[in-house]
């Protein structure tokens, strides 16, 4: 199902596709549909909700992505033991918590959770 306005669809340029795959599935259980050496869909419950495109190189900045999570510091050590790098430690901000972290090709996202953790 899609909804009007909201995000549909996100794509990461990702260095490494192989190490990129890895690295979502370690941190968050993320699965994935393979279209080839150069691109792998990410699956949701009942869609495909993104990809990972393979780039010669990836350009900080765009967008910032930002997942939820039921339990902020077990993402924060989920992303750490998977390879990522927390660029932000997690901070109250006045809809909860929040960490941005980067995964190994350079992009830079963030998690939140609406309480402590």
């Amino acid at each position: 199902m899609h909804t009007h306005h909201a995000i549909d669809y996100i794509e990461l340029h990702v260095t490494d596709l192989a190490e990129a795959k890895r690295f979502y599935t370690a941190a968050f259980g993320w699965a994935f549909n393979d279209y080839g050496p150069a691109y792998a869909g990410i699956q949701g419950p009942e869609r495909e909700l993104g990809g990972l495109a393979l780039a010669d190189e990836v350009t900080p900045g765009g967008p910032l992505v930002v997942l939820y999570s039921d339990a902020l510091d077990a993402s924060v050590t989920a992303v750490e033991r998977a390879g990522g790098s927390i660029v932000e430690p997690p901070f109250d901000f006045p809809g909860g918590r929040r960490f941005h972290f980067s995964d190994p090709s350079g992009n830079v996202l963030a998690v939140w959770s609406p309480r402590a953790s």
